[in-house]
C-alpha cells in the first residue's frame, strides 16, 4: 500500500541514502513499559479497555466456562470440559492484556484478580510441566496425538506469551515458572532425533518461544522455535491423520511445501501470520538467506495482491483466509480482528529486521483502522469478522463461541507503545507518532524523547529530544507512505533537503538541550483507487485522510448509502466534531442516483443524479451509533436504483 518514494517527496527535496534496502538491520524495539502516551487518541482507549474490555473478557471467561475447565484439570475431573479446543488460549491472550495494562497502570485489584487466575492455572498444570485442559479434562491419555487439529501448541504459546508479559509488567515468576515448565515438557518431546518430529497446525508457539528464550537467556527455547520454523513443511499433517500423499492439500496449514519454498501468502490468515512472525524472529536472529527470501516473497505477495486497504487480511469466511490474489470483496470480507493483529505482529518484525517504512506503514494501517474497529467505543462489545460494506445487519456482540479476538485487541491496544519507538547503533527510530514521552537505553547513554501531536486528526508534530550525555546522534522520522510533501524543521530552521534512508528522515547532529524538531505530514483528504485487478472495487473510489480510512454510515446520510456516489470532481472538507474524542469528519459534494420503478422494465431512460452531501467518518468507528449500511468503497458514478 506505501506509495514510491518518488511520489512522496519530491527529488529536490531529498538525497536518498545509496545502500540497499535489502540488507537486514536488526534493530530492537523499546518496550511498551518505557512509553508513556498522553495524547487523545490511544490514551484514552487504553482507558477504555483497563476499566472495560479487560474486565469484561475476565468475567466472559468465567461465564463461559474458561476457567472452570482449569478447576476440572486441577481436581483430575475427566468430563465436564466446555467449550472448543482451544479455550485455554483465551485465558491466557486475557491475562497477557491485563498483565500489559498493569504495568503502565499498576491496579492493585486487577493484580490480585490475575494472581488468582494464575493460580488456578497453575494448579491443573501436571508434574511433568504438560498443561492443557481439553486433554487433561475430556481426551486423557492422548495427548501430542493431533497436532494439526487439537491447539496444544498454539495454547502452549499463548501461554508463554502471557508469562513473559506477566513477569516483565510485575516482576512476579508465579506465572513464568509455570510457562518454564511447559516449555521444558514441549523441549522433551519435540526436536531432533532421539526426540519427534511435529509442528502446530495452528503456529503461535515459535515466536513466544522466542520471547522466553529472551526473557530467560535459555537458548534451548529459541532452539526449539527454529526447530518447528524450519521443519514445517515435511507433510507431518498427512502423516499424523494417515492421508495419502497424492491427496495431501496442506496448504490451509501451510504444510504443503517447505518453508523456504513458499512463494504466497495461503491458508488461514491468522496462522499464517504467526507463522511467518516466528519465521521472521528466527531468520533476524541466524540470518538464514533462504528464509530471508522466502519472507520477503510472501511479504510482497500479501502487501501487493492480498491486503485490504483497513489493514486486515484474510477476505474468505469458508478458510478464514486467503483465496486467489486481488480477491478482495466488501460485503462478504471476513479480515477477522485476529488477522489484521497477527499481520502487524510480522509488520512490525520486519519492521525491525530492515528498518524499512514500508513495513511500519502496514503496521500503522492496521493498528487505526482494522483493529481498532474490532472493539465498541464503550469497550464492551466486539468484531469478530470486519466487512467493508453492510446493508446494516452487521454488529459487534459482547462474546463469542470462539472468542479469540476480544483478548487479541485488548493485549495490541494495551501494549501499543511497544510499535512506536526502535533502537539502533546510535539511532532512535520513531514509527508510531503518539504524543507522550519514551525513554530508553542507546549505546549505553540515555535519550529521552517528547512528542506533542493530535496525530492521527493532525499531521504537526513537535519532537523534543534529550540525550545523557549530549553528543552526536540520529533521530530517524518514519514518512508515512500515505503522505505527499513532508516538511523538517529543527530549532524554527526549515530543512530543504533533509536526508532519507528507506523512507525515514534521518536528522544527524550533535544535539543539545532545548533543540526541537518539528514534522509536518500534510493530511489532505485522499481519493484512494484499487488495482484493476480486484474485481470488487472497480469503478469505486475509497477516502483516506492521513493513516485513516473512512467509511459512510447511514445515520449520517439524507439518502440512501446504496443510492450515493462520489464523482471525480467532488468537493470536500473536513470538520473536527466532539464525539468519540474529537473526530475529523470528511464532508463531500456527492451524487444521488434516482429512484426508479422497474417493473416491467428492462430499460429506461437515464434519469440525472441529484446533488447529495456525503459525510464519511473513520472506519474504526462504525456500528457504535445507529444500526445501518455501511460502505468504504464508493462508486464514481451513479448506479441505478430499484425503489
Amino acid at each position: 500500500m506505501r506509495l514510491k518514494l518518488a511520489a512522496i517527496l519530491t527529488a529536490a527535496s531529498m538525497a536518498v541514502a545509496a545502500f540497499g534496502s535489502d540488507q537486514p538491520l536488526k534493530l530492537q524495539a523499546v518496550p511498551f513499559t518505557a512509553v508513556r502516551i498522553t495524547d487523545s487518541f490511544w490514551s484514552s482507549r487504553q482507558e477504555t479497555n483497563r476499566i472495560a474490555s479487560i474486565p469484561v473478557s475476565l468475567d466472559n471467561l468465567e461465564k463461559a466456562g474458561n476457567l472452570s475447565n482449569f478447576r476440572l484439570a486441577a481436581r483430575h475431573v475427566t468430563n465436564g470440559f466446555t467449550g472448543p479446543v482451544f479455550m485455554d488460549s483465551d485465558v491466557y491472550k486475557a491475562i497477557e492484556a491485563a498483565s500489559f495494562s498493569l504495568a503502565t497502570h499498576p491496579d492493585a485489584q486487577l493484580e490480585a484478580r490475575l494472581d488468582s487466575i494464575i493460580s488456578l492455572v497453575a494448579g491443573a498444570q501436571q508434574p511433568d510441566g504438560y498443561l492443557d485442559t481439553y486433554f487433561l479434562v475430556k481426551e486423557p491419555g492422548r495427548r501430542w496425538t493431533n497436532l494439526r487439529d487439537c491447539h496444544e501448541l498454539y495454547c502452549a504459546g499463548h501461554l508463554i506469551e502471557a508469562a513473559v508479559a506477566h513477569f516483565q509488567a510485575t516482576g512476579k515468576r508465579n506465572f513464568l515458572d509455570v510457562a518454564v515448565k511447559l516449555a521444558g515438557h514441549v523441549n522433551s518431546v519435540f526436536g531432533p532425533e532421539p526426540k519427534r518430529l511435529g509442528y502446530p497446525g495452528h503456529p503461535e508457539i515459535e515466536l513466544a518461544l522466542v520471547k522466553l528464550s529472551r526473557v530467560t537467556g535459555d537458548p534451548r527455547y529459541f532452539e526449539l522455535a527454529k526447530f518447528f520454523v524450519e521443519n514445517r513443511g515435511r507433510h507431518y499433517f498427512a502423516t499424523e491423520h494417515r492421508t495419502p500423499p497424492e491427496k495431501y492439500d496442506g496448504s490451509y496449514w501451510l504444510d504443503d511445501v517447505p518453508i523456504f519454498d513458499h512463494e504466497k501468502i495461503k491458508g488461514h490468515a491468522v496462522r499464517a501470520a504467526y507463522l511467518m512472525s516466528g519465521a521472521t524472529d528466527v531468520a533476524g536472529q541466524t540470518g538464514d538467506e533462504r528464509l530471508l527470501a522466502m519472507l520477503d516473497r510472501v511479504w510482497r505477495n500479501t502487501t501487493e495482491k492480498n491486503l485490504y486497504i483497513t489493514g486486515g487480511i484474510g477476505p474468505s469466511a469458508h478458510n478464514e483466509g486467503f483465496t486467489v490474489d486481488y480477491d478482495l470483496p466488501n460485503l462478504t470480507a471476513y479480515q477477522e480482528t485476529c488477522a489484521t493483529v497477527a499481520l502487524a505482529q510480522w509488520a512490525s518484525r520486519m519492521s525491525l529486521l530492515y528498518g524499512d517504512a514500508q513495513y511500519a506503514d502496514v503496521v500503522e494501517r492496521g493498528l487505526y483502522n482494522g483493529m481498532l474497529a474490532g472493539v465498541s467505543h464503550d469497550g464492551q462489545k466486539f468484531f469478530y469478522v470486519n466487512p467493508l460494506e453492510s446493508a446494516g445487519h452487521h454488529h459487534r456482540q459482547e462474546w463469542f463461541g470462539c472468542a479469540c479476538c476480544p483478548p487479541n485487541a485488548a493485549r495490541t491496544i494495551a501494549a501499543v507503545g511497544g510499535y512506536a519507538y526502535a533502537v539502533g547503533p546510535n539511532s532512535l527510530w520513531v514509527n508510531l507518532y503518539i504524543q507522550g514521552r519514551v525513554k530508553t537505553p542507546l549505546d549505553g547513554q540515555q535519550v529521552c524523547l517528547d512528542v506533542e501531536s493530535d496525530y492521527p486528526w493532525d499531521g504537526k508534530v513537535t519532537l523534543k529530544p534529550t540525550f545523557d550525555p549530549p553528543g552526536r546522534h540520529e533521530l530517524r522520522l518514519r514518512v508515512p507512505g500515505w503522505c505527499d510533501g513532508a516538511a523538517l524543521s529543527i530549532n524554527g530552521q526549515s530543512v530543504a533537503a533533509p536526508r532519507v534512508e528507506r523512507g525515514y528522515f534521518v536528522v544527524s547532529r550533535d544535539w543539545k538541550k532545548g533543540d526541537v524538531v518539528k514534522l509536518n505530514l500534510p493530511m489532505p483528504v485522499r481519493r484512494v483507487s484499487a488495482n484493476p485487478n480486484v474485481v470488487a472495487d472497480r469503478g469505486l473510489v475509497a477516502l483516506q485522510r492521513g493513516p485513516l480510512v473512512y467509511c459512510i454510515e447511514q445515520c449520517d446520510q439524507t439518502a440512501a448509502v446504496a443510492s450515493l456516489s462520489l464523482p471525480p470532481d467532488a468537493s470536500v472538507k473536513v470538520e473536527k466534531s466532539k464525539w468519540f474524542g474529537g473526530t475529523v469528519v470528511v464532508h463531500a459534494s456527492g451524487r444521488q442516483s434516482a429512484q426508479l420503478d422497474w417493473k416491467d422494465a428492462l430499460y429506461q431512460s437515464e434519469t440525472p443524479p441529484a446533488r447529495a452531501e456525503i459525510t464519511a467518518v473513520p472506519y474504526f468507528v462504525w456500528d457504535n451509533r445507529q444500526a445501518g449500511a455501511m460502505k468504504v468503497w464508493l462508486p464514481v458514478a451513479p448506479v441505478a436504483q430499484k425503489k
